[in-house]
């Protein structure tokens, strides 16, 4: 049997090339992506799904009569070492680098890939400044923004009451800061008579949260909001030991932090938990969504997985570039992001998708729970 670290080094380095496409030279993709440590698990999902819809863009006769070839590399969640990545896959020709799970890495990521000339596409960090940073100035995102996400924090709380105690636990990088900073100005914006507590910071790869969930106890909240994207380690233990101390006030995890992943590793802990998200894969509008079918056919056939939001994400970002590519007629960067900014490209998993002139893709955001350990959809 293969080691965890053969396999990964598998994963990033073999790339996916059908016999029948070697005819014509491959366009190489790069795919920046944490294959170990807390989010580990997570990336390699991403991976997944983008190989899996390389394999149909490839079946369909690839771009512009080229097939592509992903090169995946491990940022380890570290910005030093995405840039590191970075490097190597300007050095190896890539046409696009489709990347982001940790806003940090992304933004020290930006000026390398612009600098080289090469189009950087987020696939899933939120940090506002990832749009509005000088460094790139032809960004391009498809994950919701924090900006985004505050709205619908902010929205679900005030059609629960218009007063509260609030406790923020929140990672202390560019994603959590912007993220608690966007949700209190929407508090302010919908005029909510809210008093936060208590702010409880920490750092993304904490897994012992007992200090800070005796701080939530005496703080007396009405609610608690998590804004924590460590998916595979720190979210889970966040929400084992919360349930564990027994605190009794509504946990509300910020939009896109609670996968299928989470509430499988943290079991009847996630029962009663509160969030959002932008993609569930049998949920109108989805559902009826040839594309999407089609997406998760391929992941069932070819992984025996049906894909979460991440995985919809890093599919629909190479698929994004794919058809902005071919509309272009060329790989050039500037022609390629100006048929995505500000514009909108059809047939995707996630439908007919717009773009605003920043590079931010817009959605539509579904409300859940969790129930049983099931997400249930509730808006």
């Amino acid at each position: 049997m293969l080691s965890r670290r053969s396999a990964l080094a598998g994963l990033a380095a073999a790339p996916l090339m059908p016999a029948f496409a070697r005819a014509a030279d491959p366009i190489k993709v790069g795919l920046i992506i944490p294959l170990s440590g807390g989010a580990g698990r997570q990336g390699q999902d991403v991976t997944h799904a983008v190989q899996g819809m390389a394999a149909l863009i490839n079946e369909s006769g690839g771009v512009l009569g080229r097939p592509i070839e992903i090169l995946v590399r491990d940022d380890e969640s570290t910005p030093a070492i995405g840039v590191a990545k970075a490097n190597e896959l300007t050095a190896a020709g890539v046409a696009v680098v489709l990347e982001g799970w940790n806003s940090p890495v992304t933004l020290a990521m930006q000026s390398v890939l612009a600098r080289a000339g090469i189009l950087d596409i987020t696939m899933i960090s939120k940090a506002d400044a990832i749009l509005a940073s000088a460094s790139n100035p032809l960004a391009i995102r498809l994950n919701s923004a924090n900006v985004q996400d505050a709205a619908i924090i902010a929205q679900y709380l005030g059609s629960k009451t218009r007063r509260a105690r609030i406790v923020f636990v929140t990672e202390n990088d560019a994603y959590g800061n912007g993220a608690q900073q966007g949700i209190e100005a929407e508090f302010k914006k919908a005029g909510l008579d809210y008093t936060i507590a208590q702010t409880l910071k920490f750092s993304f790869p904490q897994t012992d949260f007992r200090v800070e969930i005796t701080s939530i106890r005496d703080a007396k909240p009405d609610y608690v909001i998590s804004i924590n994207a460590n998916e595979g380690a720190g979210l889970p233990a966040f929400l084992q030991q919360y349930a564990q101390g027994q605190v009794g006030a509504p946990v509300i995890c910020t939009v896109g932090t609670v996968g299928p992943s989470v509430v499988e590793t943290t079991g009847r802990a996630a029962n009663g938990l509160h969030s959002a998200d932008i993609y569930f894969p049998e949920t109108e509008p989805f559902a009826s969504n040839l594309e999407n079918k089609r997406f998760v056919a391929q992941m069932q056939k070819q992984f025996k997985t049906v894909p979460d939001k991440f995985m919809a994400l890093g599919a629909a970002s190479l698929e994004v570039w794919a058809k902005a590519a071919a509309k272009a007629g060329t790989l050039e960067r500037k022609a390629v992001a100006g048929a995505i900014r500000g514009q909108e490209i059809p047939g995707t998993i996630f439908g007919t998708v717009r773009f605003e002139p920043n590079g931010q893709m817009q959605h539509r955001h579904f409300v859940f729970t969790v129930k049983d350990g099931k997400i249930v959809v509730e808006s």
